[in-house]
């Protein structure tokens, strides 16, 4: 297979200026660029950008994935919204770094496809699919998060590591709702390759999600109100220039990270082994279920099978002597194809005999047959293959 890779980038909160246009079309000349995106495809060849570096400087997100199985997102929020390190407790170079640059959080989820060969092209992506990911952790929602340490962990499973190092790895704190995932998450399960008994075990202790029933108006008029001056003009005015985010998400993160928490019980962290031990085990109980499954679906199959012969037998059986003309008929076109379907039907009506308990009329009729076409080797051979008797 030819090599191809996929390099997108979007901006979000801002668009590219004529300057920056400028700056990113030196580097391909047959990407397609607007002000907010930039899409480039390779056979061959390699991007001669550096993508981390427009990521931190310039664009929103970016998306990579090569057809030899390597892929890799990334995300910039603004620090106001998601701090570095809150977010380094999910980080696992396997699957996902965390830095700061200029006022912002750098998310790199990657994934080498060590594991996985070559790309699946009906699974490829797009960013929209994913860039929904981008407005949910600056929401607050970490599952994002969680989910690239459970692709780690994936991997790390495979590496089959010693079982010391498993034990003392722990959980990074579970998410709301990891049973309940969204559009743009479950793309990133996939985008990830997560394994699913492995995510299924993870959420067993995780709590739903809150109804998203969002901030009365009222409540949230107060927050705003109580905010010092200094900082609403600064968030008005970079939003009114573009030299900053849109205000929105950073009030409702300010606004939700001042309301208290509501009242739940802590939720025990476990090992990367224990989560391992109980993906297995649901691993184990899935492939048992499933070939129960296929064992029940092989013999209803072959139940009505059965009982479509025996009514297939039945009919046949209605007028026999008719059924024996039609194997005379049937010779008597001498073809290979006909003398097939000829010794099938008397198969049948062996069939039919034997339930009866008249296997000495059969043989008979049968042996007047043979005698009656022994001139006809190829359909003599198709008898004997068959076992149709020769008395």
């Amino acid at each position: 297979m030819s090599e191809y890779q996929y390099y997108e980038f979007l901006a979000v909160d801002r668009s590219l200026d004529a300057e920056q246009l400028q700056q990113v079309r030196a580097l391909s000349t047959r990407a397609r660029i607007s002000p907010t995106r930039f899409v480039n495809e390779y056979h061959w060849g390699d991007f001669r950008g550096d993508s981390t570096k427009l990521v931190e400087q310039l664009y929103d997100a970016h998306l990579y994935y090569a057809n030899w199985g390597s892929r890799r997102l990334l995300l910039r929020l603004p620090a106001t919204v998601l701090p570095a390190k809150k977010a380094t407790a999910y980080a696992r170079n396997e699957a996902l770094t965390v830095w700061s640059r200029s006022g912002h959080t750098l998310l790199d989820f990657s994934r080498d496809g060590e594991h996985d060969g070559e790309w699946e092209f009906e699974t490829s992506a797009e960013l929209s699919s994913l860039i929904g990911l981008r407005a949910e952790l600056a929401a607050g929602d970490l599952r994002p998060l969680y989910l690239a340490w459970l692709a780690a962990l994936t991997d790390w499973e495979l590496d089959d590591d010693e079982e010391e190092e498993y034990a003392r790895e722990m959980e990074p704190p579970i998410p709301y709702g990891l049973s309940q995932l969204t559009g743009p998450q479950r793309a990133l399960v996939d985008f990830l390759k997560v394994d699913t008994d492995l995510l299924t075990a993870a959420a067993q202790v995780s709590e739903p999600r809150p109804a998203p029933d969002g901030p009365q108006r009222h409540e949230l008029t107060a927050f705003i109100a109580a905010l010092p001056v200094q900082d609403k003009d600064d968030l008005l005015l970079a939003a009114a220039l573009g030299t900053g985010p849109q205000p929105g998400p950073e009030l409702l993160n300010r606004y939700q990270a001042a309301r208290p928490a509501p009242a739940t019980p802590p939720t025990p962290r476990r090992s990367a082994a224990e989560l391992l031990d109980a993906a297995q085990l649901r691993r184990t109980e899935r492939a048992r279920r499933e070939r129960e499954a296929h064992r029940k679906a092989t013999e209803n199959r072959a139940r009505a099978a059965a009982q479509a012969y025996q009514r297939h037998l039945d009919r046949l059986a209605r007028n026999l002597d008719k059924t024996w003309q039609d194997v005379e008929n049937l010779i008597a076109q001498k073809k290979p194809t006909t003398y097939d379907a000829a010794t099938t039907l008397l198969k049948d009506l062996r069939e039919i005999y034997s339930r009866s308990g008249t296997l000495a009329d059969y043989d008979q009729r049968v042996g007047d047959l043979r005698a009656g076409h022994r001139g006809k080797p190829a359909l003599m051979r198709r008898f004997d293959t068959a076992g149709i008797p020769n008395p």
